[in-house]
Formats: C-alpha cells, sequence, structure tokens
C-alpha cells in the first residue's frame, strides 16, 4: 500500500515476518535466498541492504590443489586397512 510518494507501507505478522511488496523486489532485484541485512541509526531510522546469496558459499573461493590424486586427497579416516579404499588393491 503508498502511503506517501516513494513510501511503502507493510504489517509484520505475529511471527515477525515482513512482506516485501512486489514491485520493489523486481526493482531491486531481490529474489529467494538473498538476504536482508537490517540497520538503525541513533535516531531510531531504519536501513535495509540487500544481500545477494543466490550463488553457494563458496562460489568466490579459488580451488587449492591437495596434493596427490585420487585417495590421497580425500580423508580416509577409519577406512585405512580397508582393501577398497587402498591404493595396493
Amino acid at each position: 500500500m503508498a502511503t506517501e510518494e516513494g513510501f511503502k507501507e507493510t504489517k509484520v505478522s505475529d511471527r515477525g515476518m515482513v512482506t516485501i511488496p512486489a514491485d520493489l523486489r523486481r526493482r531491486l532485484d531481490i529474489e529467494p535466498g538473498d538476504k536482508l541485512r537490517w540497520q538503525t541509526d541513533d535516531q531510531g531510522n531504519l536501513s535495509v541492504e540487500v544481500v545477494k546469496q543466490r550463488y553457494g558459499a563458496f562460489d568466490d573461493f579459488e580451488p587449492v590443489s591437495m596434493g596427490g590424486g585420487g585417495s590421497e586427497t580425500h580423508d580416509l579416516a577409519g577406512y585405512e586397512d580397508d582393501s577398497l579404499f587402498s591404493q595396493d588393491g
């Protein structure tokens, strides 16, 4: 519901949830999985920042070689003596 020019009003549910108006979601490109960062100042003004969370948590990390190959790069704890996991056979 529009109140003043540019302002939108929504209700807070009994569970503390707020619906972001569809036109704002479209304009700000807010999609499922994105997060909102809430901040207040000393005067009680609230600001909300959209934090994009559309990809996996480690998508920005470069792969790092663990050295070796095959089973040497994986945790074999508890299976060291199991022939299915050994390189000998």
